[in-house]
């Protein structure tokens, strides 16, 4: 699949639609893509993301600061690390197929340049300060936010069950180290009375289904399906 030859087409699955559609085509665009093009005006991507960088920064930190005001300033600092790693941003692009979208020259395209966590997160920070310039502070909020939706639920998801028992935290961090991807859990069927419901609930990675799991709530029952995940890793 090539990537779309402008912004305006590509504009559609980042939920934006922007004004200056240039702005989308100068994130999407390699530094390799320019170099193979010499007297081109086309900008590549390194301006944006650098200003992508701190624009993500300050949007997830003030997120974190309140959405977690009981927390400290270090332990505010690692959230805000796992959520700006490189391994989550490109989880993120990954889910918006930001990969197809590059513009990339012909070595990073034969070397599977479209794939690599590295471009994959420099061009999300891209398009994030694309967004910022276009929209402003909020527009880019809203986005970024969005974006990280997942990642931001997982965090969520670790404030509520901290701890050695919480397998869903070492399944995560295992998936990233081995996958550069995030779990994703889908409760796929309810038993029992109202009172005394049983949840049964299947994690995944990529298109595989890897553990499934059963609990008195979704939350116990991730947690099953996460160890069960964690044990079959061990195989």
């Amino acid at each position: 699949m090539m990537p779309a030859s402008s912004a305006d087409s590509s504009s559609a699955p980042f939920k934006y639609r922007f004004n200056d559609s240039t702005l989308l085509d100068e994130a999407l665009t390699h530094k390799s893509y320019v170099n193979e093009r010499k007297g081109s005006s086309q900008n590549h991507n390194e301006r944006l993301e650098f200003l992508g960088d701190a624009v993500l920064s300050l949007i997830v930190s003030d997120y974190l600061a309140k959405r977690y005001p009981q927390l400290s300033e270090g332990a505010l600092s690692k959230l805000k690390a796992k959520l700006v790693s490189e391994p989550s941003l490109a989880a993120a692009a990954r889910r918006l197929d930001l990969g197809v979208r590059l513009r990339v020259g012909r070595g990073e395209e034969l070397s599977k340049g479209r794939e690599k966590a590295s471009l994959l997160a420099d061009g999300l920070e891209a398009v994030i300060a694309a967004v910022y310039l276009d929209g402003g502070l909020e527009a880019g909020r809203v986005f970024t936010l969005d974006v990280l939706s997942e990642e931001l639920g997982y965090i969520e998801s670790l404030q509520t069950k901290p701890g050695d028992d919480d397998y869903k935290t070492r399944f995560q961090e295992w998936c990233q180290r081995r996958y550069e991807l995030l779990p994703r859990y889908a409760t796929v069927r309810e038993t029992g009375p109202d009172h005394q419901k049983l949840f049964h609930v299947e994690v995944s990675v990529g298109e595989q289904v890897v553990g499934c799991g059963q609990g008195h709530s979704k939350k116990e029952a991730e947690q099953a399906a996460a160890k069960r995940a964690l044990e079959q890793s061990d195989r």
